[in-house]
């Protein structure tokens, strides 16, 4: 017979070594669980990756082509970004535009290289981290002070990254919009707004605009392009749950150029 009675020395070693023992458990199970954790994050930050690369919207030769020999307009890569410069003079006004998600940067060339030869702006097409504009958290002075020579800034964006632009525009002198609209609420904002929609537009819709136009500053141009599917405003090819567009790429561009040629006689210089 044991002689340890409740609280004895005895009992007390026993109840010690349980401790000991289930401590080590709580460890295993600890780590157990932060592995777990660890690799789902992992598992999501490689999918991020693969899926920002595959099936990206690379730019159709034949406009970028045209750009290319345009001799009005001259179009180089500086730190990783598009620049296109007018060959006469420069009106000292400059437009950064963000691309849409997963769309190479070189597809919006053509359609914005109208106001570089008509109306001397200068147009730097940022390229976003892993193509998708909400992972790039660069300011926009990144690429305003590729081009030192302009004074005057808009910022805009196709579709996703337009969204962005609407981020930026408070650092901006004027926000331009294509086939998008602002997560952030600009309406109380002192600054130009062009926004160009397209009625054929299958994801940027005609009422998702309309519902969105109280972000915007009351005297915002909001201009709906008949015609105009999503991917009208870049030179990409047909995009998935768009809709069919009926409107000639030359008018498009031509419309494009216009509406911008139009803000761009509003800004100070």
């Amino acid at each position: 017979m044991s002689d340890a009675t409740p609280g004895s020395p005895a009992t007390g070693d026993a109840g010690s070594t349980a401790e000991t023992r289930r401590r080590p458990r709580a460890r295993r199970l600890l780590l157990i669980a932060l592995s777990v954790v660890v690799g789902l994050l992992l598992a999501g930050i490689i999918g991020i990756l693969i899926w920002s690369q595959v099936g990206v919207m690379s730019a159709e030769p034949g406009p970028l082509d045209d750009v290319r020999s345009d001799d009005r307009v001259a179009m180089s890569e500086v730190d990783g970004s598009i620049v296109i410069t007018p060959a006469a003079e420069t009106s000292g006004v400059g437009l950064v535009f963000v691309p849409g998600a997963k769309v190479e940067a070189e597809a919006y060339a053509a359609i914005l290289a109208g106001v570089v030869a008509d109306e001397g702006v200068t147009v730097v097409i940022a390229r976003p981290w892993l193509n998708l504009a909400f992972f790039d958290p660069r300011p926009l002075t990144s690429f305003t002070d590729l081009v030192p020579d302009v004074s005057t800034w808009l910022v805009g964006g196709h579709s996703l990254g337009g969204v962005r632009a609407c981020q930026l525009a408070p650092d901006a002198d004027g926000l331009v919009l294509f086939a998008s609209y602002c997560a952030n609420d600009l309406a109380e904002a002192d600054l130009p707004v062009l926004s160009l929609s397209g009625s054929e537009d299958g994801l940027t819709t005609p009422q998702k605009v309309d519902d969105n136009r109280g972000l915007l500053p009351a005297d915002a141009a909001l201009i709906e392009i008949p015609g105009a599917s999503h991917a009208s405003f870049g030179d990409y090819g047909p995009q998935a749950g768009d809709g069919t567009p009926t409107i000639s790429d030359a008018d498009m561009r031509a419309d494009v150029t216009a509406a911008l040629a139009d803000l761009v006689a509003t800004l100070p210089r």
